[in-house]
């Protein structure tokens, strides 16, 4: 399953950094995708072995009996509010602010959540979803960790087996996740294939499932894969901008200029954009992983390099060669340092709505260092690529414009390794 179908030779624009306007972006009407083949125009649908077609169709029919059931609503919101802890904050960060010299920065702080990051939203809500289908045995695929905690503590508050699959690699430089995970009693399952990273984890999750499909479920961690994922994730995840456009009218009285959320699939980028997408006087811009450059192997900026493909389930950005073998990816954070990025991104790029820049690892230290100092909050190395871009789109905007980020996860699983980054450079 590491090997993607190539469906275009053509390369995109390289990405860059969104306009200071957004009113030329078209407007969309959100709710009308994806379709009911899962595309998202010419992006996303459903690419996986016949052995998971019926499971996927069974698993679409009961999401969409739940997201119009009052009560599983009703119990999900629960949860969110006494187990996770929403609402979170919509924090002014004044000394960022002032430190940049122009348009003030909202941080929404998803880093407060139970578990350290915006992911408890779709663990505890396929968990719930899992126990309504009668599937007790959970599998999950983790790069930061981040996801993997947060379907363990799920997992542990439900009763429900769990299985978690993580490349090696990621589990060396995220060994405190790990531990935090075996500790809440789920068998994390190391990957030793190729990069040793999130793609190889999700291989190895997809074949679990083919192979145990009528006793588990499978929650994956973002907006990607096969029908219904990227729509089911994404609507999980919009509580994160219904806070966020209600705190920002309340604090400000009116809406921000930008919004920006860092992209690896993309589901905090999603969950935040959403419900701001016909507003088309907001930009929106996601950042995606710049790495060491945009040689090959060194960075996983999909949109700068990519060409159109097929991975793991979906039709959407890729980084592969002309032969449609997956490109090694490289970023400082293992929750961004992954091959494709979810279609609904995608599409909405491809319409205008969305822009993506990328920050290199350079970029990401400076910024996880500069919010620990200057706010006293340490950000995860992926909200970290938010964050460095922001950086920037504040001085340029200036004065008396707005900018939300999306403060996706919190750092402390990254203090380690960014100590030892910071050691070797001196």
């Amino acid at each position: 399953m590491s090997t993607a179908t190539a469906v275009s030779p053509a390369t995109p624009p390289a990405a860059s950094a969104a306009p200071r306007q957004a009113s030329t972006a078209s407007a969309t009407d959100r709710f009308s995708f994806p379709d009911a083949s899962g595309h998202f125009g010419n992006y996303g649908g459903v690419y996986v072995p016949e052995t998971l077609m019926t499971t996927l169709q069974e698993l679409e029919t009961a999401y969409l009996e739940v997201r119009e059931d009052p009560e599983f609503q009703a119990e999900l919101a629960h949860h969110l509010a006494e187990f996770a802890g929403r609402p979170t904050e919509l924090y002014y960060a004044s000394r960022l602010t002032e430190y940049c010299g122009g348009a003030k920065i909202y941080l929404k702080r998803e880093d407060l959540l139970h578990t350290g990051a915006h992911k408890i939203n779709n663990a505890l809500a396929q968990a719930l979803l899992a126990r309504r289908m009668g599937k007790k045995r959970i599998i999950a695929e983790t790069g930061a960790g981040q996801h993997g905690c947060a379907t363990a503590a799920a997992c542990a508050k439900f009763g429900l087996e769990c299985v978690i699959y993580m490349g090696a690699h990621d589990m060396e430089r995220q060994a405190l996740n790990v531990f935090r995970m075996r500790l809440m009693g789920a068998e994390v399952r190391g990957v030793e294939a190729g990069q040793k990273t999130l793609k190889e984890a999700i291989n190895e999750a997809m074949r679990d499932w083919v192979t145990n499909v009528r006793s588990t479920h499978y929650i994956l961690g973002t907006a990607y894969g096969s029908h219904p994922y990227p729509m089911m994730v994404r609507d999980f995840h919009r509580v994160i901008g219904r806070e966020a456009r209600a705190q920002i009218l309340a604090r400000e009285g009116r809406l921000p200029d930008e919004l920006i959320a860092c992209v690896g699939g993309g589901s905090n980028a999603i969950g935040l954009f959403f419900d701001f997408l016909e507003d088309t006087q907001i930009a929106m811009i996601g950042v995606e992983a710049g790495g060491t450059g945009l040689e090959r192997g060194e960075h996983a900026a999909r949109f700068a390099t990519g060409r159109l493909g097929v991975l793991q389930g979906c039709k959407t950005y890729l980084l592969q060669d002309q032969e449609g073998q997956i490109e090694l990816t490289h970023s400082v954070s293992a929750g961004l340092d992954y091959a494709a990025v979810g279609p609904e991104h995608a599409f909405y790029r491809e319409r205008g709505r969305i822009q993506f820049a990328y920050a290199t690892d350079d970029e990401v230290l400076e910024a996880f260092q500069l919010c620990s100092r200057l706010e006293g909050i340490i950000p995860a190395l992926e909200s970290s690529h938010a964050l460095a871009h922001a950086v920037k789109r504040a001085r340029e905007l200036g004065p008396g414009k707005l900018l939300v980020v999306n403060l996706s996860g919190r750092g402390d699983k990254d203090v380690e390794q960014v100590a030892a980054l910071l050691g070797q450079r001196g």
